[in-house]
């Protein structure tokens, strides 16, 4: 059984050669023509927005983490003189002024 029998004469290469089907004239017509044209649109977008999204986030790990973790660490350093200074019963570093 050939594959014409199966479609009715309609095989997978049938409407090739002719070149006036409905897919054909469909995929002549100007509205597929503007489809095309925005689908390789959106695919350059989304290619660029995601090359700029990899630019900030790897420009955010170098400069801006580093940066979080010595302000925390500063933190830290000035909470404990703090605990020792009320611990040791030394004035506070920061002097309130005198009335």
């Amino acid at each position: 059984m050939s594959s014409g029998a199966v479609w009715g004469g309609r095989g997978p290469g049938a409407g090739a050669s002719e070149g006036d089907g409905i897919l054909a004239a469909i995929s002549r017509s100007q509205v597929a023509a503007h489809g095309r044209e925005a689908a390789a649109m959106a695919k350059k977008l989304l290619k660029s927005t995601g090359k700029a999204a990899w630019i900030a986030g790897t420009t955010f790990l170098v400069l801006v983490v580093p940066l979080i973790i010595e302000m925390d660490r500063e933190q830290q350093l000035n909470d404990l003189e703090l605990q020792q200074h009320a611990l040791l019963g030394g004035p506070p570093s920061v002097s309130a002024p005198a009335k």
